[in-house]
C-alpha cells in the first residue's frame, strides 16, 4: 500500500516530467488542459528569461510557450470569453517585446513561430545547428537565423515578459477558484 509521502513524491515527479513538453499536447499526461498547464508553468518557463542565457533550446521553449499562451487565450472558446482582458494585453506586449528582441517579424503568424521554435529546440538538443538555422529561415525571421540563434543563446531578462508570466499564472489560479 503506497504511503502518503510516496504518493506526494510520485505526483511531484510526474508534474516535473510534464513541464518541459510540447505546449499544445495534453498537459500532465493527458489529464489536464494544455493552456492551463502552460499558464501555471509560465513563471518557471518565461518569468525570468535570463535564466536561459547559454541554453538556446530552453529559450526557444520559453518563446514557444509565450506564443502559445498569447494565441490560445485570445482564441480558445473556453478561455477567451472569461480571461481578464488585461492579462491578454500584457501577454501581447510580452510577445511584442520578445519578438523585437529576437528579430521576429511583429506580424508573424503565431503558429509559424511556435512550430519554428519547437524545431529549433529539437535541432539544438540533437546537436544540429544547420537544422536550427533552417527552421529560422523565412520572412518571419528578418534578423536572420544566426542572429536569432545568437539572441536565444544570450537571452536577457525581459520585463514585460516577466510581468506577463506572473499575470497569466495568477489568472489561471483565479479561473480555477471560480469553478
Amino acid at each position: 500500500m503506497p504511503t502518503r509521502r510516496g504518493a506526494l513524491i510520485l505526483t511531484c515527479g510526474l508534474g516535473l516530467a510534464a513541464c518541459g513538453t510540447d505546449p499544445t499536447s495534453p498537459y500532465f499526461f493527458g489529464i489536464g488542459d494544455p493552456i492551463r498547464g502552460a499558464g501555471l508553468s509560465a513563471p518557471r518557463n518565461f518569468g525570468d528569461t535570463s535564466r536561459w542565457a547559454g541554453q538556446p533550446a530552453s529559450a526557444a521553449f520559453a518563446v514557444e510557450q509565450l506564443e502559445f499562451l498569447t494565441s490560445s487565450l485570445a482564441t480558445d472558446p473556453r478561455f477567451a470569453p472569461v480571461v481578464n482582458p488585461a492579462v491578454l494585453q500584457t501577454l501581447q506586449r510580452a510577445r511584442t517585446e520578445m519578438r523585437a528582441y529576437l528579430g521576429i517579424a511583429p506580424n508573424a503568424d503565431p503558429q509559424l513561430v511556435i512550430t519554428a521554435m519547437r524545431q529549433v529546440g529539437a535541432a539544438l538538443r540533437g546537436g544540429s545547428q544547420a537544422q536550427a538555422e533552417a527552421a529560422l529561415s523565412g520572412a518571419a525571421f528578418p534578423a536572420g537565423p544566426r542572429s536569432v540563434l545568437a539572441r536565444l543563446a544570450e537571452m536577457p531578462r525581459l520585463p514585460r515578459t516577466a510581468e506577463a508570466a506572473g499575470m497569466v499564472a495568477s489568472e489561471m489560479d483565479r479561473l480555477e477558484r471560480r469553478n
